[in-house]
This record gives C-alpha cells, structure tokens and sequence, in this order.
C-alpha cells in the first residue's frame, strides 16, 4: 500500500507520491522530476515504501580504515561520531559492526537510526564529515586500493640500472 505523501524506492530511484490514480501513480524524484507510473508496476515491481508505518529509518555507513589500525579506537570513535549527532536517535543506539578483513582496509558500518527520512541524505554527510574530523585527529587512516607487485623475473640489465634523473 502506498499514500499520497509517501516515499518510495521503485528501480534504485526515490520518489515522492504525488497523486494516485485509477490506473497510474504521479511520484515526484528528488531531482524534481515529475514520473507517472502505471500502477501495475506498483504491484508487479518490488516497491519499498520508507514512510508506510513510521518516518524512522535506519543509516549504514561503511568505513574501511588501513590494516594497522586500533580497531578499539575506530569503534569508539564512531560511536562517538554518531552520539555527537543531534539526528541519531538514542534508541536503538547506534553500532559499530566489523564486518570483514577487505583487500585493503579493515571494514566497518556505522549503523544509526534517524526519526525522519527528510534528513537522511543531510545525516548521512554530516556524519561522513565528522568521521573524516575525528578519524584525523585520531591519526586512523580511511585505507585506499593498494597493490604490491612482485617482480619474478625480467631482464636483469633493466632491474639493475639506475634511474636517470636528468631531464
């Protein structure tokens, strides 16, 4: 089911129900877009409705940090990001989960709750910068793709020579 003033994520996009009718739905994207729906493809197609029963929805953040890192410390510290923010709600309580040792970073989620969907995309940037603040004052590094390469075997006369540095 779906009301006028809902949001919805119908394909990967968000919308707002705008007007139901007979046969189509008028939603309205974020980007403003006017898009009409048949309503058919309301009922045929996964629709997920972010405001049927309640305006609470939850956030989660991944943060990959570099292998080295405290993992006590980059817990605390989102943890610490999420309960400075004045949008998180107290219950639930936020968590820190870790959830795998990656190609190149130690992966994290942050997972909040937050009272009203209108502020999702704002929470969720403001937590992205303050995570940035505190992780650098912390001296924990947000990890980047890394590759080592191993040569095993080549033209030694190329691996041995010097690198010119005249130009």
């Amino acid at each position: 089911p779906v009301r006028v003033g809902d949001y919805i994520e119908l394909g990967g996009n968000w919308s707002e129900i705008k007007k139901i009718g007979l046969r189509a739905t008028t939603v309205q994207t974020f980007n403003q877009a006017d898009m009409i729906i048949p309503n058919a493809d309301l009922v045929t197609n996964q629709v997920t409705n972010w405001t049927l029963s309640n305006r609470r929805v939850r956030l989660i953040i991944p943060v990959g940090v570099a292998y080295g890192s405290d993992v006590s410390l980059v817990i605390e510290t989102l943890i610490a990001c999420a309960d400075a923010h004045a949008m998180v709600t107290k219950t639930p309580a936020p968590q820190v989960l870790f959830m795998r040792f990656g190609e190149s970073t130690l992966d994290f989620e942050l997972r909040v709750w937050i009272s009203d969907v209108d502020n999702r995309l704002t929470t969720q940037s403001e937590l992205h910068q303050e995570i940035d603040r505190r992780f650098r004052e912390a001296k924990i590094e947000i990890a980047f793709p890394q590759r080592d390469l191993h040569l095993r075997s080549g033209d030694e006369s190329l691996i041995l020579q010097p690198i010119s540095t005249k130009t």
